[in-house]
């Protein structure tokens, strides 16, 4: 387990210091010259509140294997009158995640209509902002605001958009040869986030089919990703100086990510689904809390490795792994979630699976951790190592 976490999972702190570095400056210029051309009088319209969030692995210190990939959450302003509306984990939009609308409260002006009109839905007589109509605002306006930051940047770095509908913009970072000592090419996901407010933020759903309905449109998820920062910043503070929790996270993913590729369609693409970094991350999340810290001594890596398997096949064996925020009244006080977190209602983040999957997905995750030292050897070969994907 050593040996394949330092040669194929581990992460050069240089190398990933200078990628967030790169990744951050470039950022803060587009996002800069997107709030500077979005300026417009009157509240009629979308723009970028003026910052971005960092989120994902390589901001928590699990990422493996490559610093190539980065998420980032690009926060908008709204017009006023808008308001959150919850949904049940039994109502419309995705099984196994939290959703919410933005509707119009009762009343909305007139003087509103042309926002209305161009960045929302009508759902059971109502406006409800789009998320699909706001991600394509949001790409057409980084779009246009990129020749200006490339020609700033042009010593530096070479850069580039891509879209594709229903998913947030890809900025694409290919550092020039003289400017950076490490050349990392890197594709940073631009997400652009409604703010709630207590640093919780909505984000556009994955799409659903090649043509979205209103009512999918209509739902905005959950991002808790600075909750989430906040207790591993906690953990870090309580926990032994050489805490191996996080490794067991990366070793776990790096275990999944070389299983799959022994797998067949349509398991395989189950297998990354069900056993997401977000259920990985959550399940250890659980775990850390249910024994003393000082049990994740690094001198018990491969006990804790163990639990956390066997934890998570329980779970999968249940069909029960809750969102660790939502609803949860036992989280530590100084972590205590913002009330809107406190008083949703707990969503299971397997629900979206059925039973032959889970059972399948328990088998072979206990089949991989048996099988470890093999299943290293034998994908770990040039011959079945796969280039890093985007996000």
């Amino acid at each position: 387990l050593e040996s394949f976490y330092s040669r194929q999972l581990r992460l050069s702190p240089h190398v990933l210091g200078h990628s967030k570095a790169h990744v951050g400056r470039v950022v803060a210029e587009l996002v800069r010259a997107a709030k500077a051309q979005g300026l417009q009088p009157g509240p009629l319209a979308l723009s970028l509140r003026g910052d971005f969030v960092r989120i994902g692995s390589a901001y928590e210190q699990h990422k493996v294997r490559s610093p190539d990939c980065f998420d980032i959450l690009v926060p908008l302003r709204l017009p006023p009158h808008l308001e959150p509306q919850p949904h049940r984990a039994d109502g419309p939009g995705p099984h196994g995640a939290f959703v919410c609308g933005l509707r119009a409260r009762t009343g909305w002006p007139r003087r509103y209509r042309p926002f209305a009109e161009g960045f929302c839905v009508e759902l059971q007589g109502r406006s409800h902002l789009s998320s699909g109509l706001v991600l394509r605002w949001f790409q057409g306006h980084l779009q246009r605001c990129l020749g200006a930051v490339r020609y700033r940047l042009q010593e530096r770095c070479r850069i580039s958009l891509s879209a594709c509908p229903g998913h947030p913009p890809m900025l694409h970072i290919v550092p020039c040869s003289d400017y950076v000592c490490c050349h990392i090419s890197m594709a940073v996901r631009l997400i652009p986030a409604i703010p709630l407010g207590d640093a919780l933020y909505l984000t556009a759903l994955p799409p659903e089919g090649t043509q979205p309905s209103p009512t999918h449109e209509a739902l905005w998820g959950l991002n808790a990703s600075r909750q989430e920062q906040r207790l591993l910043s906690w953990l870090k503070e309580q926990a032994p100086a050489s805490s191996c929790h996080l490794k067991c996270l990366q070793i776990l993913k790096g275990l999944r990510d070389l299983r799959g590729q022994g797998l067949e369609e349509p398991f395989c693409s189950q297998w990354g689904r069900v056993l997401s970094s977000y259920v990985l991350k959550t399940a250890l999340f659980s775990l850390l809390l249910q024994m003393p810290l000082e049990a994740w001594d690094e001198r018990f890596l491969a006990e804790r490795l163990e639990d956390l398997v066997l934890y998570l096949r329980d779970c999968l064996r249940k069909q029960v792994l809750m969102h660790f925020f939502l609803g949860n009244t036992s989280l530590p006080e100084a972590v205590a979630p913002p009330r809107f977190l406190k008083e949703a209602a707990p969503v299971n983040l397997l629900a979206a699976f059925d039973r032959p999957t889970l059972d399948l997905a328990a088998f072979q995750l206990i089949n991989t951790w048996i099988l470890a030292p093999h299943i290293i050897r034998m994908y770990s070969s040039p011959r079945y190592l796969r280039p890093a994907l985007t996000p």
